[in-house]
């Protein structure tokens, strides 16, 4: 780390905070334009899926569709520019790290987009199908006619999917903290009945009321705090070595001085 990145005040670290969040407006805004053009036809194409295609999709309100319209500009937005968000967020923590960490941590971020993407697509294309069958078949099985609301639709979608987008980021994310020096695998492999408790909970409230469901959600979560340890057990080994050939280095410096 250089000097200058050592002594910055309160005020210059406020002022790169808010260049940042300048940076990441402005392409969220960009982001906003082409979620226009994205939308239409991705709103389309979920409504004709396999898994609504038999639905037939009802507006109780004038405003529904605007709403689910603009909803899924804002989705799409995300998407876009989660890489420049994270580039971001690196780049503000960064002068804090080594030259050697700087180069690890930035290889995160697109190990973080495709985690983000790949928990959409296992919870849309596995966990999803599962869902909607189950409510169907039991509405059939107590003769409940249902008449489908596409703002609900769309809800219990966004519902089901964006939480496994972020959760499938947890290796990527105590990887980094890890990195850091925020948390270790000593402490999350201790805190393990703890966390295992809190996803949980996190799964049962992204899913109905059934065991299936229930265990199709926690028993990846799980797994994923497990990988989490382990990814992170590399990651604090990585660290132990840097700050041992740290210490080699000041103490050789120390000792030509002498």
């Amino acid at each position: 780390m250089s000097q200058s990145q050592k002594d910055m005040t309160l005020y210059e670290h406020i002022g790169e905070l808010q260049k940042r969040l300048m940076i990441a407006v402005v392409f969220f805004l960009l982001a906003v334009i082409a979620g226009f053009f994205l939308a239409g036809p991705l709103i389309t194409y979920l409504q004709h899926a396999d898994e609504a295609k038999n639905m037939t999709m009802n507006a109780f309100r004038v405003t529904d569709p605007l709403k689910i319209y603009m909803e899924m500009i804002i989705f799409v937005a995300v998407i876009i520019t989660s890489p420049v968000i994270l580039y971001q967020v690196w780049s503000f923590v960064s002068p804090g790290l080594y030259e050697r960490e700087r180069k690890v941590t930035l290889s995160y971020i697109p190990v973080s987009v495709l985690l983000f993407l790949g928990g959409l697509s296992f919870s849309y294309f596995i966990l999803f199908p599962y869902v909607v069958k189950f409510m169907m078949g039991l509405s059939e099985n107590l003769e409940i006619q249902q008449v489908i609301g596409i703002n609900e639709y769309f809800h219990f979608l966004f519902q089901i999917t964006i939480p496994f987008g972020f959760l499938f980021q947890l290796p990527v994310a105590m990887l980094f903290l890890t990195r850091l020096g925020i948390v270790t695998p000593m402490v999350m492999a201790q805190a393990r009945k703890v966390s295992y408790f809190v996803l949980f909970i996190i799964a049962a409230f992204i899913t109905p009321p059934d065991i299936i469901s229930h265990l199709m959600v926690t028993v990846p979560l799980f797994i994923l705090y497990e990988i989490s340890i382990w990814i992170s057990k590399i990651g604090y080994k990585k660290v132990l070595e840097a700050e041992q050939k740290l210490e080699m280095e000041q103490y050789e410096e120390d000792k030509n001085k002498d």
